[in-house]
């Protein structure tokens, strides 16, 4: 049921305009896999650091490759690594000592389903859309929401959150 804490995704192509804001939001209880829909599925626990970046970026790959889809992997690892980057940047801050975050990456019917847990709270909100085609920073879920089928996220009481994305499992032709 939409809530504010629990609101309803909308594709890409439902939005009014071309330049509206992108809004990360949880999946309808309809669209989330069920276990029984599920392939493989891998886990791995990291620290926001550049090693544990170095990791998601390599296990990501690995385990693509060992399913046989390393032709996705180039896409998985960007979107890998810009929510990893994100939970850095935004989750990581709000909890004392080191944070770990957690990256889950599964097969389902039709497409890879790649998620990141985190400690914060907060959701995930991209930049606003300007005309600074070269700025460093805030270009991150822009780049998930390019390349992704679908995202959202998904509170974790009692603290953290899950920001999935769906990609493709074959590579558009």
């Amino acid at each position: 049921m939409p809530s504010s804490a629990y609101p309803v995704l909308r594709p890409l192509s439902e939005l009014a305009a071309a330049d509206a804001p992108i809004r990360p939001v949880a999946p309808a209880p309809r669209e989330r896999p069920r276990p029984r829909d599920h392939g493989p599925a891998a886990g791995l626990r990291l620290v926001c650091d550049r090693a544990g970046f170095a990791r998601a970026r390599a296990f990501t790959r690995e385990t693509l490759r060992g399913w046989s889809l390393a032709d996705r992997a180039d896409d998985a690892v960007l979107v890998v690594a810009e929510l990893a980057a994100n939970a850095a940047a935004h989750a990581a801050p709000a909890v004392a000592g080191p944070a770990e975050v957690r990256l889950g990456i599964s097969l389902v019917p039709g497409a890879l389903l790649l998620s990141v847990t985190d400690p914060g709270d907060d959701a995930p909100v991209p930049a606003p859309a300007d005309d600074r085609v070269l700025r460093e920073h805030g270009r991150g879920l822009h780049i998930v929401d390019t390349l992704a089928d679908t995202w959202g996220w998904l509170p974790r009481p009692p603290r953290g959150k899950t920001v999935w994305a769906r990609l493709p499992a074959r590579p558009p032709t």
